[in-house]
């Protein structure tokens, strides 16, 4: 049952999220919406850091002064991971014009929605790869850990799902279609985690490499999007202090619940 819970748990978040919709009537002020980005970067650098990489090497320490090796291998295979989806799957980012990704006839709300869903991905591998190293018994992946985890992606989730949601409904869209849509674009999450979990026999014997490359799915998505959204026209400031935020609750639920 705490998996069930543990893996669902981020789709909650953007549920959450997204349900402000149902009661809010205008889109998020600019400058709300840099701070809540710049807090989801935080967060998901953080967890890169304390629940992926650092866990990852320490995974490795049998190899000595090469310990770093799975993490660094890891991580550039989930960089690359991320780029090729980017490549292929035609989306559009918020607040931007021109889609990326290949030609498509596809309408530009489903390609907003599509943009969130892809950067969802690397969130429910994360959470379904470290408890899969909880099932594998690993000193290094504890309950507490695994929940800190799911709790901090949740968290970052709740202002995603607004993100999401409200500009949907500026655009034209009922309120249940856009609360409807935003929920969708979490739904990824627990089932990317749920296939990740059900592939721990594998990872169990690879969980450093793993556990590096959902961290370094996750940066790419922080460096390629949310700072970007988040710091155009040069308006750092609220941007710097959300990702400030954002990091220091995630690290303050790591090490206080790891």
């Amino acid at each position: 049952m705490e998996y069930v819970i543990g893996l669902l748990t981020p789709f909650i978040g953007t549920t959450l999220g997204a349900g402000c919709v149902l009661f809010m009537k205008n889109k998020i002020k600019d400058g709300v919406q840099r701070a809540l980005l710049g807090f989801a970067s935080g967060v998901m650098i953080a967890a890169s850091v304390w629940s992926l990489l650092i866990p990852s090497i320490n995974m490795a320490e049998n190899m000595g002064k090469l310990s770093f090796v799975p993490a660094v291998v890891g991580f550039f295979i989930g960089v690359a991971f991320l780029f090729i989806l980017d490549q292929i799957i035609p989306h559009l980012h918020l607040n931007e014009k021109a889609p990326e990704g290949p030609k498509s006839t596809l309408s530009n709300t489903i390609m907003l929605v599509l943009a969130v869903t892809l950067h969802n991905i690397p969130e429910g591998m994360a959470v379904g790869v470290i408890f899969a190293g909880l099932l594998g018994d690993n000193g290094s992946v504890t309950m507490a850990s695994a929940f800190a985890l799911s709790i901090g992606i949740a968290i970052q989730n709740f202002p995603e799902g607004a993100i999401i949601s409200l500009p949907l409904r500026a655009e034209g869209n009922s309120k249940r279609k856009s609360f409807a849509y935003g929920m969708l674009s979490g739904i990824v999450e627990p089932i990317a985690a749920a296939i990740t979990l059900l592939m721990s026999n594998v990872i169990s014997s690879a969980l450093p490499y793993f556990l590096s490359f959902a961290a370094g799915a996750m940066i790419y998505v922080v460096i390629e999007e949310l700072l970007p959204e988040a710091s155009k026209d040069e308006k750092t400031d609220i941007c710097t202090w959300g990702f400030a935020v954002g990091f220091a609750i995630m690290m303050v639920l790591d090490v206080a619940l790891g």
